[in-house]
């Protein structure tokens, strides 16, 4: 009987910890699957942003500035090595987005153009669909960096090397344009 009390009380602190560890596993994975959700839609806008261009350039060929802007932006998400540098890059690439869609409203002929209007569609909805990722993603975050900060946890934390993660942030000026998908008229 003795005994049995003994490997209980051994036993629950190894089970607790066994239980937080597990919890934090399936946060971070939570947070991964979140990221996916994310790249999904990344990946959509990333595919259709040399579509976009050729089109706007066909009307546009003197705003090869902006133009090229986007080109590099895409290409610094394609460079990105790290999830926070992919983020950054994603980043710049919408502002250089929203760009191309402020010089397209000085071109009448582009914006009635039928390829253009429904390429600005779709970037609209994806914008719209990684918004909602996004927030998904920030808020798996929160709950994992909540868990990583908490006591207990925060012990089982440290011993297994769980660490608080970035959240997907835009800096202020791309947030504000964000916020407002982009205007489509026909």
């Amino acid at each position: 009987m003795e005994l049995l009390i003994i490997l209980l009380i051994l036993g629950a602190p190894v089970l607790f910890g066994i239980v937080l560890y597990n919890r934090l596993v399936a946060l971070r994975q939570t947070r991964k699957n979140a990221f996916s959700d994310i790249d999904v839609q990344l990946q959509q806008r990333f595919d259709l942003i040399p579509n976009l261009v050729e089109t706007v350039k066909g009307y546009a060929s003197h705003e090869q500035d902006t133009l090229q802007n986007v080109t590099d932006a895409r290409a610094r998400v394609s460079k990105a090595d790290t999830q926070q540098e992919r983020l950054n890059a994603e980043g710049a690439l919408g502002g250089a987005l929203l760009n191309l869609f402020a010089v397209a409203e000085n071109y009448p002929d582009l914006k009635a153009d039928a390829n253009f209007r429904q390429l600005q569609a779709e970037i609209a909805d994806i914008e719209n669909k990684i918004a909602a990722a996004r927030r998904f993603f920030n808020n798996a975050t929160s709950e994992y960096n909540t868990a990583v900060e908490q006591f207990p946890s925060s012990i089982v934390a440290k011993m297994f090397g769980f660490h608080q993660q970035p959240f997907f942030e835009l800096d202020d000026k791309l947030e504000e344009a964000v916020r407002t998908a982009p205007e489509v008229k026909f």
